[in-house]
């Protein structure tokens, strides 16, 4: 199973960006779909997930602003991010969760800055 990534980028603050993550292989019913994030320095943290029945959940940090969505009949994850703030700056990576096991993507770097 291969998880590739994209629409990472550097914008502005207050800006919007959408990530993408798209699966291929034999994988089955993907039961969670999630995005993580790993600042320089920092531990990789959750930013959202999103479960089979479409349950989300998300980081402290980007509620309100970032949104988790799946298409899966696509097996696709997006992230929309907006009102992008210089502290989201980080790699942002994609996991998707299936039976017996789970995949990372490569990761995506977004970079806020002014």
């Amino acid at each position: 199973v291969q998880l590739v990534e994209s629409g990472g980028g550097s914008v502005q603050p207050g800006e919007s960006l959408r990530l993408s993550c798209a699966a291929s292989g034999s994988i089955g019913i993907i039961y969670v779909m999630a995005w993580y994030r790993q600042a320089p320095g920092k531990q990789r943290e959750l930013v959202a997930q999103i479960t089979s029945t479409g349950s989300t959940n998300y980081g402290d940090s980007v509620k309100g602003r970032f949104t988790i969505s799946r298409d899966n009949a696509k097996n696709t994850a997006y992230l929309q991010m907006n009102s992008l703030k210089p502290e989201d700056t980080a790699v942002y990576y994609c996991n998707m969760r299936y039976i017996g096991s789970d995949s990372w993507g490569q990761g995506t770097q977004v970079t806020v800055s002014a």
